[in-house]
């Protein structure tokens, strides 16, 4: 078995109720999704929880409206990070359950966040901005 080297992950804050709705729907779709219901529910348990009314400028939570980029290719999106119900990727919405929405979710801007893909790859995303 080959070990491959972890990269360090950025610190990530997370609202109360956010985590424990993330934290009920990586449990629910363990079965159905393992690798990215895992991958939500580290991210989870690695978070630092804040208040849901604590303010954070930059901060990606759920419903917010965020610009990234992909920093192997370098293409930027715009997307709303979103509960699975309400994903529509030809709207723009993706689902927390994906593995791009796990990795954004409680990210800030200018931080970058690199993961292992199901097929062995990696990938790395920066946030750019974070619109609402």
């Amino acid at each position: 078995m080959t070990s491959y080297p972890q990269p360090d992950l950025p610190p990530i804050a997370l609202t109360r109720t956010d985590s424990e709705q993330l934290a009920r729907i990586a449990n629910a779709a363990a079965e159905k999704f393992p690798r990215t219901a895992d991958f939500l529910a580290r991210e989870v348990e690695r978070a630092q929880l804040i208040d849901d009314v604590e303010t954070r400028p930059g901060l990606v939570k759920m419903g917010s409206r965020v610009s990234f980029r992909d920093d192997v290719s370098g293409q930027e999106r715009t997307v709303t990070l979103v509960y699975p119900p309400e994903a529509d990727v030809s709207e723009g919405r993706i689902s927390v359950l994906t593995p791009v929405g796990a990795a954004l979710i409680g990210l800030s801007v200018s931080q970058s966040i690199e993961w292992q893909t199901p097929s062995g790859g990696w990938r790395s995303l920066t946030v750019l901005k974070v619109l609402s």
